[in-house]
């Protein structure tokens, strides 16, 4: 749990909870807030629209403020809305949508939020490791995690961060809640204990990731998928594909466009039928429409060089025209002007 905290990057209360990352979400809404309070909820994907559908679903108030997949809402929409609904009690968003690949402007946002009463919960299941994410200094008041992203290890585990400012909240809510007691579980996590069956295997897998990266430290692993959606946007650019989110790109996922006429799902199963490489459609309506690739965790240049030269193939394939090695070639150039400059050791 300490290396947690460590990789993370805060010095907040942080618990790990055996479920998947959507249990630590339905966590930050039944353990902060009353029936009827009146919420923010940021809405720009398949994500944004579960956590209106949880709000909803324990009864509170929410305003949704929704945008088309593939853009964010921005910083000055949230603070318009605060100014005009000073009893919000939180507002909650997605660091990177990964159904679109974009990703909000936390900072921007945290900064807002934190002037207000209202605290700030930050769905980064694909945010933390691909993007940077400052929780005491911004001051994001939830952030949640899931074993499965940058972590690298089978899903099965969420982690939830939770501020002072979050606790005195808690302190007030009267929200039914039973598995999901934060409260309970803070108190068993202070004494190594969990409140329910642990997940062991999950925990001594999670040891290892977090001892990797604690090792390479959390900055590397930013930057590492960083560049890799660098030049997976490149690639797409060389290969006269349109991204999908092509102003607020985020680094967890790269959505690309098919080209006119094609089904995205061609492309997802062609990966899987001719390379044994998976990467994901669409969702929502976007399916058929999107395909996408991941950035996170272990993946690094030479899965890129791979994933791209299948991507020219299973194109040129389905009739679209491909000049082969292309899309390779500016992989290669990004990398070279980053990882070649480095000087080889034996």
């Amino acid at each position: 749990m300490q290396g947690l905290k460590k990789a993370m990057g805060t010095s907040n209360d942080t618990l790990i909870l055996t479920a998947s990352g959507s249990g630590a979400m339905e966590a930050s809404v039944s353990n902060f807030f009353s029936m009827k309070d009146k919420v923010v909820v940021c809405s720009a994907g398949k994500f944004g629209e579960r956590w209106a559908e949880m709000v909803q679903a324990f009864g509170l108030d929410p305003i949704v403020l929704t945008e088309p997949y593939g853009s964010v809402v921005s910083p000055e929409r949230l603070a318009e809305t605060l100014g005009a609904n000073p009893d919000v009690k939180g507002v909650f968003i997605q660091a990177s949508e990964t159904s679109t690949g974009a990703a909000h402007d936390v900072e921007a946002m945290a900064k807002i939020i934190r002037e207000t009463p209202a605290i700030f919960i930050v769905d980064a299941i694909t945010g933390l490791g691909t993007m940077p994410l400052k929780i005491d200094e911004w001051g994001i008041d939830i952030c949640i995690g899931g074993s499965q992203k940058s972590f690298m290890i089978p899903p099965g585990l969420a982690f939830i961060s939770v501020s002072p400012k979050a606790w005195a909240m808690n302190s007030n809510s009267c929200m039914p809640r039973y598995y999901f007691d934060l409260k309970r579980e803070k108190k068993m996590a202070d004494k190594g204990e969990s409140s329910w069956t642990p997940n062991t295997s999950h925990l001594i897998a999670l040891n290892v990731a977090l001892q990797y990266i604690n090792d390479l430290g959390m900055d590397k692993l930013i930057e590492n998928a960083q560049l890799l959606a660098k030049a997976t946007r490149h690639a797409a650019a060389a290969l006269d594909l349109e991204l999908f989110s092509p102003n607020h790109p985020g680094s967890s996922v790269t959505a690309i466009k098919t080209p006119a006429g094609m089904d995205s799902g061609l492309i997802v199963k062609g990966f899987r039928t001719h390379f044994g490489a998976i990467i994901a459609n669409g969702q929502g309506s976007m399916q058929g429409k999107i395909f996408r690739m991941a950035h996170l965790g272990y993946f690094d240049f030479a899965d890129m060089f791979a994933v791209i030269a299948g991507l020219e193939l299973l194109l040129q394939q389905n009739g679209h025209a491909v000049e082969l090695g292309k899309g390779v070639a500016a992989v290669q150039k990004v990398y070279a002007e980053v990882a070649m400059r480095q000087p080889v050791t034996t």
